[in-house]
């Protein structure tokens, strides 16, 4: 039998190479099936990223379709290659949808990480406190023991940030995130002061568009942007919606969400001046 994998962004991205090689170099699916003592649809499954692949099928993959430059070789070993440090969120298996690992498996290999959210502050910022309030409306309805689950989860999720090779974190906020009393001033002024401690570039930065700004960028609304190390050297753009996660990684798309970022990042304040802003706007709060 083949081995069943989550389709991960990686994944797709090799099946989808090695798909290319096998048809420049005019290789049959039955030929390839051979090479790895499989049938067509482990193929198949290999070419949509349903197959987590191992070494030595990629090598003898590799040498039929005569991929010898080693540029490409080590791209395509870096992609199959599997990231262990992954492992922690199966303590949650609970509040974890397929889609919302894609996104944890996306979030922990990226090298930096680009944020814009124009409802809320990101789930990798959030205080305990402001994550309940934003979860508790949610459309799915939770019981009181199932809010500090998630709430347990999004917190530990912030560990990322504490890895020796922990991502370049980038986050734009519009103002109205900032002064939207998400949970009443008491919460929002504690999650201001977090983020106001936690801006410490260029491991963590945070800025922020201010009301005053007269540019308009067209985002479409919120996204994240993963960015991989070489040899990977690919970016992923992650949308959720009400109903589920979305990953967008063709070249062309991520180079344009890019492009949205490096003009909101344009029109935001310094990082001094959204630090600055952000604790007084928190210290408004804390005098109600």
């Amino acid at each position: 039998m083949g081995q069943q994998a989550q389709r991960t962004a990686r994944r797709r991205k090799l099946g989808s190479a090695l798909k290319e090689a096998r048809e420049q170099a005019g290789v049959t699916v039955a030929q390839a099936a051979k090479a790895v003592d499989g049938d067509s649809s482990k193929v198949s499954r290999i070419e949509t990223g349903r197959h987590r692949i191992n070494q030595p099928e990629l090598k003898a993959l590799m040498d039929l379709y005569k991929v010898k430059e080693a540029k490409e070789r080590n791209w395509l070993i870096a992609l199959a290659s599997e990231d262990r440090k992954r492992t922690w969120w199966r303590k949650y298996p609970d509040v974890l949808s397929n889609g919302f690992k894609e996104n944890l498996t996306l979030e922990t290999d990226a090298a930096r990480i680009a944020a814009f959210q124009a409802q809320v502050v990101p789930g990798l910022l959030q205080t305990r406190e402001y994550a309940l309030t934003v979860m508790a409306g949610s459309p799915d309805p939770y019981t009181r023991e199932q809010l500090e689950r998630h709430a347990d989860f999004r917190i530990a999720r912030q560990c990322v940030f504490e890895r020796e090779d922990a991502p370049q974190y980038t986050c734009i906020l519009p103002e109205g995130v900032i002064r939207h009393q998400v949970g009443g001033p008491k919460v929002m002024a504690a999650q201001l002061r977090k983020l106001v401690a936690v801006s410490r570039p260029p491991a963590v930065t945070i800025q922020i568009v201010p009301y005053t700004q007269y540019a308009f960028t067209c985002t479409g609304g919120s996204f994240i942007l993963y960015s991989y190390p070489n040899p990977l050297d690919f970016d992923v753009v992650h949308i959720s919606h009400l109903d589920g996660e979305l990953c967008l990684e063709e070249d062309e798309t991520a180079a344009r969400y890019r492009r949205v970022f490096e003009s909101l990042r344009a029109s935001a304040l310094p990082v001094q001046q959204s630090i600055e802003l952000m604790a007084s706007i928190a210290d408004s709060f804390e005098r109600e």
